[in-house]
């Protein structure tokens, strides 16, 4: 299958927020209990657990606001759990047409999405129902069982935006000769979800660059009737914030949902960054709270959309 996409990078080069790991092993269905990684760590159980406690409190409030009426340039302001769009409700509704399974969600995304420290205990009854707000979105843990604790294709140490779109990261024993991740994920798992948090940024890239390996992730995914999830990023490593602003426009252009995952980690110590490492990686104590109002994010959405069927 000839990629449909403009010519992306020959060599991703990759630095050192994200170190480069072997291709993660992938599945196409939902895994059963005793193949799955181990949950996440314990980070509830961990000396982190009365920062993690005080934080889940904070996002308990993450509730989902009215449609904002917020420019791109205030995307600061905007809520942690976003609205059901319009268009997401016409992409809802093509994706069922098109077959695609309800019960599943797919990333893509960079280490900060990996399975052992982003949703994975969700597949794990008896390690996140001590988290506070959980069991009001029982409902939506059982829909998408199997998909927490899952990589897939698209989401790998080491990926940015760039990458996803380069055949040259699909795992061979996987995806179509000249198939690309996004493309491979996308068409074994036939999601009706799709989260994109390509959050590394790649020294000597513009926020023009990343913009339009962008539009190319969210248009195919849209054009495969899965609805994209967008996402903000908790650090600010380019300095200015551009990465964010940059994603923020793109949800208002495409009328898309977006996950304010910045907004989420502010009331966090460090604003949700570890301060021991590059000023990239999220701290321990923030790892629950990324995946809880992101369940949330997911919980809303799915709701809203469910009753299409």
């Amino acid at each position: 299958m000839k990629s449909k996409f403009l010519p992306t990078i020959i060599l991703v080069l990759v630095f050192s927020a994200c170190t480069v790991a072997e291709p993660a092993t992938t599945f196409a269905t939902p895994l059963s209990e005793d193949v799955q990684s181990q949950p996440y760590l314990h980070a509830t159980q961990t000396a982190a657990v009365e920062e993690t406690q005080a934080a889940e409190d904070d996002s308990a409030q993450a509730t989902p606001t009215s449609e904002t009426s917020l420019p791109p340039e205030d995307w600061m302001e905007w809520p942690v759990v976003p609205e059901v769009t319009d268009t997401a409700r016409e992409i809802y509704r093509k994706g069922l047409a098109m077959g695609n399974n309800t019960h599943a969600f797919s990333k893509v995304g960079d280490c900060q999405n990996v399975r052992q420290s982003f949703l994975g205990f969700f597949d794990h009854p008896g390690k996140y129902e001590g988290m506070s707000g959980i069991g009001d979105m029982q409902d939506t843990i059982n829909n998408f069982k199997g998909y927490f604790d899952r990589d897939g294709q698209a989401t790998q140490y080491g990926f940015n935006a760039a990458a996803v779109l380069s055949p040259l990261w699909a795992d061979p024993d996987v995806c179509l000769p000249d198939e690309n991740p996004l493309e491979c994920e996308l068409r074994i798992t036939r999601p009706t979800f799709v989260l994109i948090s390509l959050e590394f940024w790649f020294a000597g890239r513009t926020p023009e660059v990343y913009e339009r390996y962008m539009r190319q992730i969210i248009e195919y995914t849209m054009a495969q009737g899965a609805v994209p999830i967008l996402a903000t990023k908790a650090d600010n490593v380019e300095k200015d914030y551009s990465l964010n602003l940059t994603t923020a426009k793109l949800a208002a252009e495409y009328d898309l949902p977006l996950w304010n995952w910045w907004a989420a980690a502010q009331p966090l110590g460090d604003h949700g960054i570890d301060p021991y490492r590059d000023g990239f990686h999220i701290s321990v104590a923030a790892w629950n709270v990324r995946s809880k109002t992101f369940l949330q994010t997911l919980d809303h959405l799915w709701k809203g959309l469910k009753d299409m069927q």
